[in-house]
């Protein structure tokens, strides 16, 4: 357009020499010319300056369409070095939500219910479009998920199921702590041990996975004569702190043939205990030893039969919770508000190598 502009002037001034240079008979002509020139000038210009200002407003538009064009989520996790599994966990979800499939994603950490509600406070004040919760705690939710819903956020739990109103939140993709629970302790049954003398390793108190894998052992012990509780603590999913406990118990010379971890790094701890006191474990021998989350290596123990037995549990959600974003994003309702992972145990007796390979985090 300014190319334009230029030429509409030039050919003004050629105009203006010529009128200079003519005599009286031209005068009326020229001036003709000059007035058709002067017309399409303002023309060009006033064309020019409404181009200009299309230009500018389709270069905002474009630059307003590219900055809200990422998905704004706020992650919350538990700490990725908290087991294999919240590690596999953490990088599914990272492997989802980034800015090559739309996202723009904020994560936080914490094993502590506070920590992560402050955290979900400040994603919250952000103005995150989606909040992501894999809840530390059971307890303590509804005040900040009603924040997030007022301020038009919808929230999606992952991984844990939370004690709020389901109203606070649009879906939640889950597995089924009480069922990993009933499924080992089911198994355990399914061995006819004249006695049950068991260490149970016990995660984060109060989370669901904890909730879910102790209750079942709790109801069975409570209602079986022949079922003994010897130690039950918390070791917080931690390798070293399970390898203490099982450590107090050998030097306390109380008997027992069974550990009952609730998550595979506390059955590795025991486990290193039992062999730096020179007792068998796995199939066959002194001490069966239960775990859950099925990490590859753990899986591996039952393969060697040096374990006996592995609950999965599935930490691959974050396919599930794009697909619920994508939904709603356009405008389509959620049919199904709970979406359990589907998992199953495996038995140190039948396990492959290729369930290892397929089921293995």
């Amino acid at each position: 357009m300014k190319k334009k502009l230029l030429s509409v002037l030039l050919t003004g001034v050629v105009a203006a020499g010529m009128l200079a240079g003519c005599g009286q008979d031209a005068t009326a002509q020229a001036a003709a010319e000059a007035a058709a020139v002067s017309e399409a000038v303002d023309e060009a210009v006033a064309e020019a300056v409404v181009e200009e200002a299309v230009s500018e407003a389709v270069d905002e538009a474009v630059a307003e369409a590219a900055s809200g064009e990422l998905i704004k989520v706020g992650i919350i996790n538990n700490d990725p070095n908290e087991s294999g599994y919240r590690t596999a966990n953490d990088a599914d979800l990272k492997a989802m939500f980034n800015e090559e499939n739309g996202y723009d994603a904020s994560f936080a950490y914490s094993l502590k219910n506070d920590e992560q509600i402050a955290a979900a406070q400040k994603f919250i004040q952000d103005e995150v479009d989606y909040l992501l919760l894999s809840a530390a705690d059971t307890a303590g939710w509804d005040s900040v998920l009603q924040d997030a819903n007022d301020a038009g956020i919808s929230v999606i739990l992952f991984d844990r199921t939370i004690d709020a109103d389901p109203s606070l939140y649009v879906a939640s993709i889950v597995s089924d702590m009480a069922k990993e629970g009933q499924n080992a302790v089911d198994w355990l049954a399914s061995q006819d041990l004249d006695e049950y003398n068991i260490i149970h390793l016990q995660g984060v108190m109060g989370s669901a996975a904890q909730q879910g894998r102790t209750g079942a052992l709790d109801e069975k012990a409570a209602a079986e004569d022949n079922w003994n509780i010897v130690k039950q603590q918390t070791a917080e999913w931690n390798a070293e702190k399970a390898q203490q406990i099982v450590q107090s118990v050998i030097d306390s010379g109380d008997k027992f043939n069974v550990i009952y971890a609730e998550n595979d790094d506390m059955a590795k701890g025991a486990v290193a205990a039992l062999d730096a006191a020179g007792i068998s474990h796995g199939v066959g021998k002194d001490v069966i030893v239960m775990g859950f989350d099925c990490n590859e290596w753990a899986l591996e123990e039952l393969l060697n039969g040096d374990w006996n037995f592995d609950q999965q549990c599935n930490p691959f959600q974050a396919s599930y919770i794009d697909e619920i974003i994508k939904k709603l994003e356009n405008g389509e309702t959620i049919d199904e508000k709970v979406i359990v992972m589907d998992e199953k145990g495996f038995d140190a007796s039948s396990i492959s190598q290729d369930d290892v390979d397929t089921y293995g985090i």
